[in-house]
């Protein structure tokens, strides 16, 4: 006996003297429902059979049935009813008896959670009227035959999203009678971007497509000079990611009465998606090193992360921010909020918010890596969510930057957003939540500034153009990438600009001020430098330029430093520097070549085959230091993708992935990654190596489920090679 009361008293939430009732937030959790409710002592003669009594709900859930076609959601892989909030849906009850409106009396009740409550949103009685008003919870009884009725359920435009249960009670004299639990009624509702009333309406057809309902899309990473794209499955239909996404709103403890706030469930799945301070569900790592985990360029899209994250319930290794923009995007479009991702070329990670990136110069014109904190990304990836911001004056709704990538806390955690993209072009950043961050990641000047002996700091240059030079998203219903920089600022040099710049500054925004300083830049002398594009594992060379405009001659010392950078600019190692003294003469352009060998290279490259070269030069005769840099890629080999057999739904084809290695290596270890949502699941298959100019040929079986345009992704990786993908366009037929 004492046993079991001790296992019970374990149960039993913690007492709380500010709450009568525990936290409710849990949408997994259920409580009791009685399904006989007397109203006080029952009579001895009472029979429930003989009462109005219902024998059979019929959902209509099936994805080619009215309910899913009318709420776009017939693509979820889920045999549970699935609609959208503001919208109305139809299902049918089967009593035992003709239903008789002047005596019988019913209604439906939908719950959730463990603790449902009237007031909160998580217990809806819906009683069934002559009318449905729009946007309001109701139901009316469409159609009516023998024992059955057919009925449209209105949801509230405004209710809290996740997964309902629902009973339908039964007024008799003496007592509610309900139906019994049953799990295949269990009813999700979702955001509704088609519902004007609803706060993620968006009112493009052809954006909803793509914002919602498109399970793939498009990651542009590379830099400015050299932009590269490669696919990611969102697989927001798949098997059980649904669950997932609502398993991630319990994980991260959002009550579930705050549910329907878009507002609030990107702010909280902005700090969940990453497991920094939450265990939430993907561990960064910037370090090369990926033991007991999955490099990050090795995943191919986030079913296998949310999926494994559901099952686990630990973070899943490892993400950098591609792959946090890539999981969060998928999470967004499960619950129906409009989402797209975004690259921001040169990302400023400035990390005291003063809009400004120190670099710190040595004597010799190096940078000082002790002294220099800030760092410039070759590109972020970041998320944009639609929605109206009913919290910030008019004007501040549509898209709204969400990060899940860990970089700064924000109220005590690592998270950033929902922010205003129309804020942050303004200048606006006192705006909720974390327009300042946003505002210095695409704004921020580079100044180059070195110390005098006498403590004095000297600006050597000031670069306010390299960052946020380009932000890009994938274009509405094509594979090409659409420019959205101009919806995060102005021209640059532009009155505008300026303004924004000067609102931003009076909001709080520390803008450093360079009259501490002493600022007195070359002007007479430009210098510029190229890098000849090359593929990985090949020579190529660095080529300096000197303009000289004046008519005095020069000599430049002339430092040139090559390092392998992580994407985020972070230097991992300096594996070239190679000085020269130029001549300059009066009024003419003078050309240097510095070659870098591949043996130079190849022993410390990191995945994404990202250099970042610094050149400065001390013009001798001045004392005056010239200094620029650049990021720049190697071109890095492809996979090969074609199919086989007829491209049929529920007919088995196959599909072959080719791959010729072109490094002067052998490559061991080699896993490749093949998935394809509709098509199949993601497969992986280990190669122990690949010589050197060898072809390596993978062949799959599978069976697509749905016809329509797929999109097969592959990608290959070992240690001496990352970021290889591959990917086909494949259009099934349907049978």
């Amino acid at each position: 006996m004492s046993e079991t009361t001790s296992a019970n008293e374990e149960k039993k939430p913690p007492l709380n003297g500010r709450r009568a009732l525990p936290p409710n937030n849990s949408n997994d959790e259920e409580n009791e429902v009685p399904e006989v409710d007397p109203f006080g002592l029952i009579p001895r003669g009472f029979n429930p059979k003989d009462y109005l009594r219902v024998v059979d709900i019929y959902m209509f859930k099936d994805p080619q049935e009215i309910n899913k076609q009318q709420h776009h959601t017939d693509k979820y892989y889920n045999p549970r009813l699935i609609v959208r909030r503001g919208q109305p849906f139809q299902i049918q009850i089967d009593f035992n008896r003709p239903y008789r409106p002047e005596t019988d009396q019913f209604w439906l009740e939908y719950l959730m959670g463990r603790y449902p409550q009237q007031n909160k949103g998580t217990y809806i009685p819906v009683p069934v009227g002559n009318v449905l008003k729009p946007g309001e919870w109701g139901a009316k009884i469409t159609h009516r035959e023998n024992n059955s009725i057919r009925l449209s359920i209105m949801p509230s435009a405004t209710c809290i999203i996740g997964k309902f249960r629902l009973y339908v009670a039964v007024w008799t004299p003496f007592a509610i009678l309900r139906t019994r639990r049953n799990p295949a009624t269990d009813t999700y509702i979702l955001f509704n971007p088609w519902c004007q009333q609803d706060a993620v309406y968006l009112d493009d057809e052809k954006e909803r497509e793509e914002y919602v309902l498109n399970d793939v899309g498009i990651v542009f990473h590379g830099n400015m000079e050299e932009i590269k794209s490669r696919s990611w499955s969102y697989g927001q239909f798949e098997e059980n990611i649904l669950d997932a996404c609502l398993f991630l709103m319990d994980k991260a403890e959002l009550e579930l009465s705050g549910r329907g706030n878009p507002i609030k469930i990107c702010r909280v799945a902005s700090a969940v998606i990453n497991s920094r301070d939450d265990n939430g569900v993907i561990a960064g790592s910037w370090n090369n090193s990926y033991d007991a985990g999955v490099a990050p360029s090795a995943w191919t899209g986030s079913v296998d992360i949310l999926l494994e994250y559901y099952s686990s319930k630990q973070p899943v290794r490892y993400g950098q921010c591609w792959v946090f923009a890539g999981v969060f995007n998928t999470f967004l479009r499960c619950l129906g909020i409009p989402a797209r991702l975004i690259t921001n070329y040169s990302s400023a990670h400035d990390n005291n918010a003063n809009l400004r990136l120190d670099f710190f110069l040595d004597d010799e014109g190096k940078v000082d890596t002790k002294l220099t904190k800030d760092s410039v990304w070759n590109y972020h990836c970041w998320n944009e969510a639609w929605m109206t911001r009913p919290d910030l004056p008019v004007g501040f709704g549509g898209w709204q930057v969400v990060d899940g990538t860990p970089q700064e806390t924000s109220d005590g955690m690592y998270r950033c957003g929902p922010a205003s993209v129309q804020a942050i072009k303004h200048g606006h950043v006192c705006f909720q939540f974390d327009a300042p961050f946003v505002y210095a990641e695409v704004n921020s000047d580079i100044v180059y500034s070195r110390m005098e002996k006498n403590g004095t700091q000297v600006i050597e240059k000031i670069d306010t153009a390299h960052i946020g030079q380009l932000i890009v998203t994938k274009e509405v219903g094509g594979d090409g990438m659409m420019e959205i920089t101009e919806e995060y600022k102005f021209r640059e040099g532009s009155d505008e600009e300026r303004l924004a710049l000067e609102t931003a500054v009076m909001y709080g925004v520390k803008k450093q001020s360079t009259r501490d300083t002493t600022y007195q830049p070359q002007t007479d002398i430009d210098m510029d430098f190229q890098v000849q594009k090359a593929v990985l594992g090949n020579d190529f060379k660095v080529t300096i330029t000197f303009r000289n405009r004046s008519r005095n001659s020069y000599t430049a010392t002339t430092y040139l430093s090559g390092n392998i950078v992580f994407y985020t600019g972070v230097a991992k190692s300096e594996f070239k520097k190679q000085s020269f003294s130029a001549k300059l003469e009066p009024s003419s352009s003078n050309s240097f070549d510095v070659v870098i060998k591949s043996s130079e290279y190849m022993s410390d490259l990191l995945e994404q085959a990202s250099f970042h070269f610094f050149v400065t030069a001390r013009i001798n005769e001045t004392g005056k230091i010239l200094a620029m840099q650049k990021a720049t890629l190697l071109e890095i080999p492809s996979l090969r993708i074609k199919t086989k057999g007829e491209l049929v739904a529920g007919k088995e084809m196959a599909v072959i992935v080719e791959f010729t290695n072109p490094l002067k290596q052998t490559l061991e270890n080699v896993t490749l990654r093949l998935e394809g949502p509709g098509v199949l699941r993601t497969i992986k298959k280990e190669f122990r190596s690949i010589p050197m100019n060898s072809t390596l040929t993978w062949e799959v079986k599978c069976t697509p489920i749905r016809p329509g345009l797929r999109k097969l992704i592959a990608s290959l990786n070992c240690d001496a090679l990352r970021h290889v993908y591959g990917e086909l366009n494949v259009q099934i037929r349907k049978p």
